[in-house]
């Protein structure tokens, strides 16, 4: 019995727990024992919760320092390399940009009723209290304050609060550059230690996860009884789920086509085309790391993409460039806070744009991974990681979409990086 369990893939065991979770929770309603579900239950989703929290900053500050060390020669990057790395960067920014408008026109989170939304943001005030108070601060401390706040007074204090992400972030890329820039044996030394550290996080992160199930089981139980059963919950779900295809399709099959088309004349329908076996291994895989050697091979043979360019672009691509994982935390983090009866301020969307762009470069590519980032950005931002239960059980199918669009970006930046090369190829 328990081989067998074992050989369930890990989205199947949490969208099974959630579909348990939910029909444990209408028991218990049904049952009038509400209180046994929060006394003996719901705490251990809470302690789910913690987990998450616990590895979430040494999981960003690691992999961000383990992925810029990687690019070994930072102080020689060649103009390829610049290049690719702010075509990265702008694309990924625009990919959020385009998540955040599409949440905020569906606005999926206003499908639960004002009076439970309002229940949802009693529940957790001290919480929302402390996300408004700190908007608040940054509008009287002026428009630098965002900024100013990036840099920690203290490393230890920085490294002890899940809401000073920023900060975290900002100090492994200074480590990152730092040993890079120094080389030789100072980087020789190091990396082996980072990348065995990194080993050891993502191991911590693969035990966390295994735990997901029993975390998702009574958290959605919990949930279910707070709500006391209410339908609007799944409805707003569904068109969550709607909002995130509709935001991946867009990018992948009208953004990255239109702006070839319009930049380097490249017919849409060759893109489309050239692209599509690509999006199926990535669909089937789930990764951009797996999916690689075929990017690179199919791309040189039908997309015109010369070797020289896609030794280069594809690999860092494949390591930094995540656009459809950062569309979709920015219609997740959206989401969650529409539930919540919160109406962010601007800062709070800035933040929003920095951290998942940011995120989505430091993200490993492990199941697990994009969940422990999503609760870094809810937490610095001050939007309850609770909330997050939610869109769990239905996060692998979108997963596998979000590879879709993170490998055709990749593409589509090769192609755009390859013009710019002026090789004879384009």
């Amino acid at each position: 019995m328990i081989k067998h369990l074992s050989s369930i893939p890990l989205y199947l065991k949490i969208l099974l727990a959630m579909l348990i979770g939910v029909g444990i929770g209408y028991l218990f309603i049904w049952t009038g024992q509400q209180p046994f579900v929060n006394n003996w239950i719901k705490p251990w989703g809470t302690i789910f919760i913690r987990l998450l929290k616990l590895i979430a900053i040494p999981l960003v500050f690691i992999s961000l320092i383990k992925g810029i060390t990687q690019m070994k020669d930072f102080a020689k990057l060649s103009r390829l390399g610049i290049r690719t790395l702010a075509t990265y960067i702008i694309t990924t920014t625009i990919a959020v940009s385009i998540g955040i408008g599409m949440v905020s026109i569906i606005r999926p989170g206003d499908l639960f009723p004002q009076e439970k939304a309002q229940k949802y943001q009693e529940k957790f005030a001290e919480k929302v209290a402390s996300g408004v108070e700190n908007a608040e601060k940054i509008k009287e401390t002026g428009p630098l304050s965002f900024i100013v706040d990036m840099v920690p007074e203290n490393l230890i204090a920085a490294g002890g609060d899940n809401s000073a992400m920023l900060q975290i972030i900002l100090i492994a890329m200074l480590v990152g550059i730092a040993i890079v820039i120094l080389g030789g044996k100072t980087s020789d030394t190091l990396f082996p230690f980072i990348e065995a550290t990194n080993a050891v996080i993502l191991k911590i992160v693969d035990f966390i996860m295994l735990y997901a199930p029993i975390g998702v089981l009574a958290l959605m139980a919990g949930m279910i009884v707070d709500f006391s059963g209410d339908s609007e919950m799944f409805a707003s779900l569904g068109l969550y789920a709607l909002t995130v295809i509709l935001t991946l399709f867009i990018i992948a099959f009208l953004f990255y086509p239109l702006i070839l088309k319009l930049l380097i004349k490249f017919k849409i329908k060759d893109f489309i085309k050239g692209v599509f076996p690509i999006q199926l291994v990535a669909f089937s895989t789930s990764s951009s790391s797996a999916t690689l050697p075929f990017t690179m091979e199919h791309s040189q043979k039908e997309l015109g993409i010369s070797e020289e360019t896609s030794s280069f672009v594809f690999p860092v691509g494949a390591t930094i460039n995540m656009d459809g994982t950062a569309a979709y935390q920015a219609v997740a983090i959206l989401f969650i806070a529409q539930i919540f009866g919160m109406d962010l301020s601007l800062a709070q969307m800035l933040s929003i744009v920095l951290l998942t762009v940011i995120a989505s470069i430091g993200t490993p590519g492990v199941p697990g991974a994009s969940v422990v980032m999503t609760v870094m950005v809810l937490t610095t931002v001050g939007i309850p990681v609770e909330g997050l239960v939610l869109i769990l059980g239905i996060d692998r199918p979108l997963d596998m979409l979000r590879t879709v669009v993170n490998v055709t970006g990749d593409v589509f930046v090769a192609k755009l990086i390859q013009h710019n090369q002026k090789s004879p190829m384009t």
